[in-house]
């Protein structure tokens, strides 16, 4: 197969989306001045912002995913990548995944909570696309597994848990007050839809990476409501079952593709 100028263009785009997420992260972020992240929107973005937000350590996954992000545009700008199959199918994808990743903290620092949503919801449905799309062609190799799928798979299973996390930071700063009665209800069924949701995807990508970063996120989401504020035992308790079960929903997907490998 040969490149062609169409190639190039696409390595160059995914170039340019990396630097513009890694800009779009430092203004919002608060690397040139300004509050930080768990400041912004009045505190609705901290780990105390709403029932289902995580505790702060667990925010340190970003760094894996913006490390694993930049390994991998360096990786597919070489010459050997020009013409993969796979970059060709799924690299404008990324493209786009990772300008909504840096538009994501422009808007939560110069827009509303509502903005926010609107584009977290945008990049996790971009990157369902991706996972799905990776699990239709088999990795050449274990570069091309880890940098792609693997780098892929996290941001993807980080961003389920922090797209939850947004909207119902956005719920808690516009619903009536008198429903925070009912937060433990209503985050047990968000956690169930999560479960739901993170188990098919693992068992449908076989892929375990997705799994670790959503599992990650859930045992982080426990610490925050069994020992921070708000405090919810049941919605902790519930959170560490569904942790368990994505894991193990995960190994599952991941023993299954070796099987069919063999």
């Amino acid at each position: 197969m040969h490149s062609t100028g169409r190639d190039i263009v696409r390595q160059s785009t995914i170039i340019a989306a990396a630097v513009f997420m890694i800009i779009g992260a430092a203004v919002g972020g608060g690397a040139f001045g300004g509050e930080s992240v768990a400041e912004l929107q009045n505190g609705a973005l901290s780990a105390q912002g709403s029932y289902l937000a995580p505790a702060g350590p667990a925010f340190a996954i970003w760094s894996v995913i913006y490390l694993g992000l930049a390994a991998y545009t360096v990786w597919q700008a070489l010459p050997a990548q020009r013409d993969s199959t796979r970059q060709r199918v799924i690299g404008w994808w990324v493209a786009a995944s990772m300008v909504l990743n840096g538009l994501w903290l422009v808007t939560a620092r110069y827009l509303n909570l509502v903005a926010t949503v609107i584009v977290i919801a945008a990049l996790l449905a971009v990157l369902a696309r991706i996972i799905i799309m990776l699990g239709r062609d088999r990795a050449s190799g274990v570069v091309d597994l880890t940098l792609f799928d693997g780098t892929m798979g996290l941001h993807f299973g980080w961003v389920t848990i922090a797209t939850v996390a947004n909207t119902a930071a956005w719920l808690t700063q516009t619903l009536p007050a008198e429903l925070g009665e009912q937060a433990d209800a209503w985050g047990i069924a968000v956690l169930v839809v999560v479960a739901v949701i993170a188990v098919a995807s693992a068992l449908a990508s076989r892929r375990l990476a997705p799994a670790l970063a959503t599992s990650w996120g859930l045992v982080w989401l426990a610490v925050g409501r069994l020992g921070g504020e708000p405090e919810s035992t049941p919605i902790g308790v519930t959170a560490l079952v569904v942790a368990a079960v994505v894991i193990v929903a995960g190994v599952i997907g991941m023993l299954r593709a070796r099987r069919a490998l063999r």
